[in-house]
């Protein structure tokens, strides 16, 4: 079952891409503890709408979000810590974008957003995610293909 508004975020450990490492083990509820975050899934680092949308996109809308109360943008994708990192660096994210490795999907099967696409196995669902204190508020949910209600420009106009 997908995890739904009200509902607390699932305690899991998975890494947190870091540099010169495979990434640093976290626990995304003691990430979020005490915080407003945005948290956006896809289904694959260097993927193209992936690179080319919806990474860019919370890139680009960064200080909008922080100067609506946003603690924390973060981005799960089922890939391992490495990817994550390369993925970082290439896009340029520093420390705008905590980069969430869910590399056996534990997170996201948790969050019950785990699907199985053809050619990549195992990916996180392209999502969107409101979360204080650990607590979800809001959850929009990409239909297959689709690249509409996860975007930082809907994200926007969700904080308005």
């Amino acid at each position: 079952m997908t995890i739904q508004p009200g509902d607390r975020i699932p305690s899991v450990t998975i890494k947190q891409a870091a540099a010169g490492t495979g990434g640093v083990d976290v626990d995304p509820v003691a990430l979020f503890a005490g915080k407003k975050v945005v948290m956006f899934s896809l289904p694959g680092a260097f993927t193209p709408t992936c690179s080319a949308k919806h990474l860019p996109g919370y890139l680009a809308r960064h200080e909008e979000l922080r100067s609506k109360g946003v603690d924390l943008i973060a981005c799960l994708s089922v890939n391992d810590g490495f990817v994550m990192q390369a993925w970082a660096d290439a896009a340029g994210v520093g420390d705008k974008i905590v980069m969430l490795a869910d590399g056996a999907g534990a997170f996201s099967k948790a969050l019950g957003i785990d699907r199985e696409i053809p050619g990549m196995g195992l990916r996180a669902g392209r999502g969107l995610f409101t979360i204080e204190d650990n607590v979800v508020k809001s959850v929009e949910l990409e239909a297959p293909g689709k690249f509409e209600v996860s975007s930082a420009d809907a994200c926007m106009l969700k904080m308005s």
